[in-house]
C-alpha cells in the first residue's frame, strides 16, 4: 500500500516517476486563463484567514457542502468564518474520490507546509497554521512567487479600465507578467436584459456613438487596440453553445436596431447576430495575432430561486450535452474561407465532445502553428483525475499530444496553481503507462521534452509570452 498522497502520488511506474521528478515538477507556470482579480496582485493582498482564501467565491467547495446537507448560512450566509471552515473540514472527509480532496491537500502541503489530513477534528490545528502563515506575510504575490508562476492572464470586460494591470505593470517589485484577456460576452447576449445598458456604457468607455452595427464594430476595436496596447493577446468567450446562422449584413444592422428600440429579439434573429459577432471577433483576433478561446456546453443558474438570493457563479449550473460539432466546424470554415482563422482553443463543458472535437482540429490546422486549433484542457466539472486522463488520451489518439498546450486554473483561488502539479502528475503517469506497456520507445530525453513542452513550453511559444 503507497502512502496518502507521498512524493510519487499519482505516479505508478517508475517512467512516471522519473518523467515528473526529473523534468515537469521544475517547470514555471503559464495560467493563461483564471478569473483571480488584478487588483489583489497589484495592491498584494493579506488574506485575514485561510476562509477568505478557500471559501470566499469557491463554487466547487460550494456545491459540496451543499451535498453534504450544509446549511446555506454555512456556505454563503452569515455564518463566521471559522464556523465555515469547520464545515468544510467535516465535508472534506467524505468527498472521497473527488479532485477536491486532493487539491485540499496539495494546497495545505504546498503553502502551509501541513502533512497531516484535514477533517473535523484537526480543524483548529489547520485553521491556526494556515492563519499564522497567512498573517504573518503569507501575501499574494508570496504564493505566486512560491507557485513558479511567470505569466498571468486574468478575464476582463471590453469596458474594464485595466487600471491595476497599468499599477501592476509599473510595479517593479512585481515578478511576475499579468496580461488582461478580453472577454466580451456582455456584448455578444443581445438576448439578457442587461444588453442595452451595456451598449451604453460600450459607448461611452470607447468614445463612439453606437447607433448601428458599423458603429458597434468601431467601438470594439477601439477597445480591442487599447487591450492589445495593454499587452492582451487571448480573448475567451463563454457560450451557451456554438452558433452559426449567418444573414447578411443589412439584416443584423435590423435586428440590432431592434435590440437598440427594446423590443425583444426572436430566438433566430438572436442567433444571426451572435453569429455576425464572433465571425468579427475571429477577424479582429486574426488580425492581431490573438488567441481565441471559445468555453461552451453550461446550463447556467438552473436553481432559480438561488440564482435569485445569489446570482450567477454561485454553484447551480451543469453539463449541457447539445451537439455543437456541426456549429463549430461552420464558424472555423467561415473564418477559413475569409483567410482570418486565429489560434483557437475548443473547450466543451461535456466530455462526449472530446472526439469530436478532436476530429474537427485536423480539418483546420496549418503551418502558421504546431497545433494551431488546440482542444482546451479538461474544463470545470471534468478537472478531475478521470476527466483529464479522458481528454488527453482522446487527443493523443486523434491528434498530436506532444502540441497540447497544456493546463490553467480557471480559478478564482491563488492557491489552485498546485491544480498544475496535479496535472502534471496524471500526464506523467499517462505517458509512463504507454511507455512501459512498450506502446512508445523508453526514450527519456524525448519524453522528458515531451512533458516539459506540454507543462510549460508549448503555451509559452504558442502565445508568444517569452516568459
Amino acid at each position: 500500500m503507497k502512502n496518502f498522497m507521498d512524493q510519487d502520488f499519482l505516479l505508478a511506474n517508475e517512467t512516471a516517476k522519473t518523467l515528473y521528478h526529473d523534468y515537469a515538477a521544475a517547470m514555471p507556470i503559464i495560467d493563461y486563463h483564471c478569473h483571480i482579480n488584478p487588483k489583489e496582485i497589484a495592491e498584494n493582498k493579506e488574506f485575514k484567514n485561510i476562509t477568505e482564501v478557500w471559501l470566499g467565491g469557491d463554487h466547487y467547495k460550494w456545491r459540496a457542502m451543499r451535498s453534504n446537507g450544509i446549511e446555506e448560512k454555512y456556505i454563503t450566509g452569515n455564518a463566521s468564518d471559522r464556523e465555515k471552515f469547520q464545515k468544510w473540514a467535516e465535508t472534506l472527509p467524505k468527498a472521497i474520490g473527488n479532485p477536491l480532496y486532493h487539491w485540499t491537500h496539495l494546497e495545505l502541503r504546498k503553502y502551509f507546509g501541513y502533512e497531516g489530513v484535514l477533517n473535523s477534528e484537526t480543524a483548529e490545528e489547520v485553521w491556526n497554521l494556515c492563519n499564522e502563515k497567512l498573517q504573518s506575510g503569507l501575501k499574494v504575490r508570496d504564493i505566486i512567487k512560491a507557485s513558479n508562476v511567470k505569466v498571468i492572464c486574468t478575464t476582463d470586460d471590453p469596458v474594464d479600465s485595466l487600471e491595476y494591470h497599468t499599477q501592476i505593470a509599473e510595479d517593479e517589485t512585481c515578478e511576475v507578467k499579468v496580461l488582461p484577456a478580453w472577454r466580451p460576452d456582455k456584448v455578444v447576449n443581445i438576448e439578457k436584459e442587461t444588453f442595452i445598458p451595456y451598449i451604453r456604457h460600450l459607448s461611452e468607455v470607447s468614445e463612439i456613438n453606437i447607433t448601428n452595427l458599423e458603429s458597434l464594430f468601431v467601438a470594439l476595436n477601439v477597445r480591442l487596440d487599447f487591450f492589445h496596447s495593454m499587452g492582451c493577446r487571448v480573448s475567451d468567450h463563454g457560450l451557451d453553445y456554438i452558433v452559426f446562422n449567418p444573414a447578411s449584413k443589412e439584416e443584423v444592422d435590423a435586428i440590432f436596431a431592434k435590440a437598440l428600440a427594446g423590443e425583444k429579439v426572436t430566438y433566430d434573429e438572436m442567433e444571426k447576430y451572435k453569429t455576425t459577432l464572433m465571425v468579427f471577433f475571429g477577424e479582429a483576433y486574426y488580425k492581431r495575432n490573438w488567441t481565441m478561446q471559445l468555453h461552451y456546453g453550461a446550463i447556467r443558474d438552473n436553481n432559480k430561486n438561488m440564482f435569485a438570493s445569489l446570482g450567477p457563479d454561485t454553484g447551480f449550473d451543469c453539463i449541457n450535452t447539445r451537439n455543437c460539432a456541426e456549429g463549430t466546424a461552420a464558424f472555423l470554415n467561415a473564418l477559413q474561407e475569409k483567410n482570418a482563422l486565429p489560434k483557437t482553443i475548443i473547450y466543451s463543458l461535456n466530455p462526449n465532445d472530446n472526439a469530436s472535437i478532436g476530429t474537427i482540429l485536423g480539418c483546420f490546422q496549418n503551418c502558421e502553428t504546431a497545433g494551431k486549433i488546440q482542444q482546451g484542457s479538461a474544463w470545470w466539472f471534468n478537472d478531475t483525475k478521470q476527466g483529464m486522463i479522458d481528454q488527453m488520451t482522446s487527443l493523443a489518439n486523434l491528434s498530436v499530444l506532444g502540441n497540447f498546450v497544456g493546463m490553467l486554473t480557471d480559478s478564482r483561488s491563488f492557491l489552485s496553481y498546485t491544480r498544475h502539479e496535479y496535472f502534471r502528475r496524471i500526464l506523467c503517469n499517462l505517458i509512463g503507462g504507454w511507455v512501459e506497456n512498450g506502446e512508445y520507445p523508453a526514450d527519456m530525453e524525448a519524453l522528458g521534452q515531451i512533458v516539459q513542452d506540454i507543462s510549460f513550453n508549448n503555451t509559452n511559444t504558442y502565445f508568444g509570452f517569452n516568459a
